[in-house]
């Protein structure tokens, strides 16, 4: 049998190879855990009480489901006593969760998502957990503040996430292409099972909520129609629609096979400035899909190089095949023009 490579392995090879420091590998790894352990309470379920709501709201407004909290805790827990982090960001979190004064201090600033696609919990369709690391520009006898996490997404240092699916998989990249290792239950821990995803320029499936069509833009009611023609339309070809209401799992489907996912700006979610976060969601995804050889843009502009105003931010979404988020970014900016 071929030799099993952990992620732990993985990672020393990329320390040694001087992409990340030793530092960085070890919160990795301890994000690894934190997943691990997610995924073991989300597996388990009704057994042990996890489903069901939380009766209380996020930052958001958003009514909390239990493994919500449940997941938001256990990245806190493990993440703040290893001396490798200066203050976490957390989806579920109003303002920054600093490091308790009696825990060393580190180099790093951790933003997540601790668990992705909250809908679907208690219907048994995949969800995740989706970080973000960025070096702290502070000094460490200082508490870093939320000025200090207000990076342009080209700054992370580190992205990906995990799924909780038939198996668990944590997806990364740490500037070096996207990388998957998938978790041996029985013998536990992580093993390098995907070597250097990438997503193919052209596709002919596309995820997009569409419900929401009436409270579209011109360009994407544009778009979508002219894809619903099929081969027919002035596309000259059939395309197939996907839609989980999981980001993490539509965006792993687009990693796994090619396609585009979408959550562009619509009446509905104008005032917000889109639907997702940008701290949290589309920027550890954008900067997955671009070392995957994909494009994710607002529609408008690169989601890398939005400079963000505030924490907890909201911007469109569009990401995936690059041929096809292209094209989806010129109808935008000539119905601007």
């Amino acid at each position: 049998m071929p030799q099993r490579i952990s992620l732990t392995q993985f990672l020393i090879g990329e320390q040694r190879a001087g992409r990340i420091s030793a530092d960085l590998r070890l919160l990795l790894e301890v994000v690894a855990r934190a997943a691990e352990a997610i995924g073991a309470t989300v597996s388990k379920g009704a057994l042990v009480g996890a489903l069901g709501e939380a009766g209380t709201e996020n930052v958001q407004g958003e009514a909390q489901k239990k493994l919500d909290v449940i997941a938001n805790e256990i990245l806190l827990q493990a993440n703040e006593w290893g001396g490798h982090l200066a203050a976490m960001a957390s989806e579920e979190v109003e303002t920054v969760c600093q490091i308790p004064s009696d825990y060393p201090k580190g180099d790093y600033l951790l933003l997540f998502d601790p668990l992705d696609g909250s809908s679907n919990i208690d219907v048994n369709v995949t969800i995740g957990t989706i970080f973000s690391v960025l070096r702290n520009p502070q000094a460490k006898d200082k508490n870093p503040t939320e000025a200090d996490f207000l990076q342009p997404g080209h700054n992370q240092l580190a992205a990906g996430y995990a799924t909780y699916g038939p198996s668990t998989q944590l997806v990364l990249t740490v500037g070096n292409g996207v990388h998957a290792f998938t978790l041996d239950r029985e013998m536990g821990g992580f093993i390098y099972t995907h070597p250097f995803m990438t997503v193919p320029v052209e596709t002919r499936e596309y995820a997009i909520n569409a419900s929401n069509v009436r409270y579209w833009e011109a360009p994407m009611q544009r778009y979508i129609a002219e894809l619903q023609q099929g081969k027919d339309g002035p596309r000259g070809s059939d395309f197939n629609m996907r839609w989980i209401a999981s980001m993490v799992a539509d965006v792993h489907r687009v990693l796994t096979r090619g396609g585009i996912f979408m959550y562009p700006l619509d009446e509905k979610c104008r005032a917000k400035g889109g639907k997702l976060r940008l701290m949290y969601e589309a920027n550890p995804m954008a900067m997955l899909i671009e070392q995957a050889g994909g494009a994710a843009t607002t529609g408008r502009e690169r989601i890398l190089d939005i400079v963000p105003e505030r924490l907890h931010q909201r911007v469109p979404v569009i990401l995936g095949s690059r041929a096809e988020v292209e094209r989806v970014t010129a109808y935008h900016l000539d119905t601007d023009a």
